[in-house]
């Protein structure tokens, strides 16, 4: 997935990074992220629980890589198991005249995982959040 943001790098990795911006644009449209916990060091481990009206979902995983502000990696599984396993999530920020370019990259444990992510709304889901994360990397000024 590859996203550019109208923001220096330093400010989208704490956006992956701080529990304090990550409930302000972690989810699709009408979901809330309730619980962002987050050990950012290498074998730290993060969770998040979030959702609409009352309903959940929680997922969690490791740190991998941690290189402030070009790359984070870790793993991900969640609770419900909507895939089975856990995959491998990696973020590359990159910067150039202050636009931050996010290239993640997601490796599954199968073909048929990766197939059922790609067939569920992940990818709607995952673009309303990084519209949500526009808007809190882009203030408008107040009026």
């Amino acid at each position: 997935m590859l996203r550019v943001f109208s923001a220096p790098r330093h400010l989208v990795f704490d956006a992956w990074t701080q529990p304090s911006l990550l409930v302000k644009w972690y989810g699709a449209h009408g979901w809330n992220l309730v619980v962002a916990e987050v050990d950012l060091r290498l074998g730290g481990e993060w969770r998040f629980v979030c959702g609409p009206d009352g309903a959940s979902m929680s997922s969690g995983g490791v740190y991998r890589e941690i290189d402030p502000p070009a790359r984070l990696a870790y793993t991900e599984s969640f609770d419900d198991h909507w895939y089975p396993g856990e995959s491998l999530v990696s973020h590359d920020f990159t910067e150039q005249d202050g636009r931050t370019t996010l290239t993640t990259t997601m490796l599954f444990d199968s073909q048929h995982t990766r197939d059922l992510v790609v067939s569920s709304p992940m990818a709607r889901g995952v673009a309303e959040g990084f519209d949500r994360l526009d808007a809190v990397l882009s203030p408008r000024p107040a009026s």
